[in-house]
């Protein structure tokens, strides 16, 4: 997460569309410095070739990042047949040709192979850990490594157009975790071939979408002039799947104070919310229409995980 020595209290979410050739990293960055925001992270890494939705976190939301990194993802890519790459995308250099191009009809066929829950090779150029080093480094220093197959959810895997033989484009919708480059060198092995992806964009991030999201070029040109109501989203966006729980002054108080509020009392009819919940689930507690805590149900009452001073 990023934090400036100075800036403003701002809470919410940027729903930014990243540009290409930019690290997800370098994008927070640029927000936060156009917003002067005080602190500042993002709800999942995009590689520097892709594109789209970038949920960037601002102030109190940073402490609901992980549940829009949970959250399902779809993607929108492009796989070059034909070469295979060492990052597995156009930024790598070329290890290997193949002549085979695949039909409509055999990739078509491939696809169920790959959706559902199934094991997944991250690429060598990633983030994931080998013995306490990110691979992407060792990869750079020419280093070898074996890095263990994952379980990965892919909701649905589509062909969407081929423009020409030497490509064709997908749309996925999957769980966290997944790579595109990885589905996208694993399905060309498949069908007798290689590939990389020559173009990647994402579509959504839980409940982010493509249509709502803004560029660098536009928030630069509002950001410190229009009404944060313009491009920033509420802190509780990123709770979209979790029930919410209205709360009187007192029983915000408690959790803003790190108390546990009791739902359920002897005597009295339980709140419908209580039917519908298990021990465990997790509960976004409002106040006044602000979000106060995210909360977990224990034995008839909640108790706060994180409290949000929005």
């Amino acid at each position: 997460m990023g934090r400036r020595k100075s800036g403003r209290a701002i809470h919410g979410w940027i729903n930014l569309d990243k540009p290409p050739g930019m690290t997800s990293a370098r994008a927070v960055a640029r927000v936060q410095a156009i917003v002067d925001a005080a602190k500042a992270g993002h709800g999942g890494t995009l590689d520097p070739l892709a594109t789209g939705v970038l949920p960037i976190a601002l102030g109190e939301a940073t402490k609901t990042v992980s549940y829009v990194m949970d959250g399902l993802k779809s993607y929108r890519f492009t796989v070059r047949w034909g070469e295979a790459r060492d990052t597995d995308d156009a930024e790598g250099a070329v290890t290997e040709t193949s002549d085979m191009r695949p039909e409509p009809e055999a990739i078509r066929g491939a696809l169920g192979e790959f959706t559902g829950s199934v094991e997944q090779i991250p690429p060598d150029f990633s983030a994931v850990k080998v013995g306490g080093q990110r691979a992407f480094r060792l990869a750079r220093a020419k280093v070898a490594v074996e890095i263990k197959a994952r379980r990965v959810r892919i909701g649905s895997f589509e062909l969407a157009d081929m423009p020409d033989p030497d490509h064709a484009v997908f749309e996925v919708r999957c769980g966290k975790g997944t790579y595109m480059r990885s589905l996208a060198r694993d399905l060309a092995r498949r069908l007798g071939t290689v590939g990389h992806i020559s173009a990647l964009r994402r579509t959504a991030v839980g409940p982010f979408r493509e249509a709502d999201a803004i560029s660098l070029d536009y928030l630069a040109s509002v950001g410190h002039s229009a009404p944060l109501s313009e491009y920033l989203m509420a802190v509780e966006t990123a709770l979209d799947d979790i029930p919410a729980l209205a709360l009187n002054a007192v029983q915000a108080d408690h959790l803003r104070h790190g108390r546990p509020v009791r739902l359920q009392v002897p005597g009295r009819r339980p709140l419908a919310i209580i039917e519908s919940l298990d021990d465990g689930d997790m509960l976004c507690a409002m106040a006044d229409g602000r979000p106060v805590a995210l909360a977990r149900f224990e034995g008839g009452e909640i108790r706060p995980v994180r409290v949000l001073n929005v």
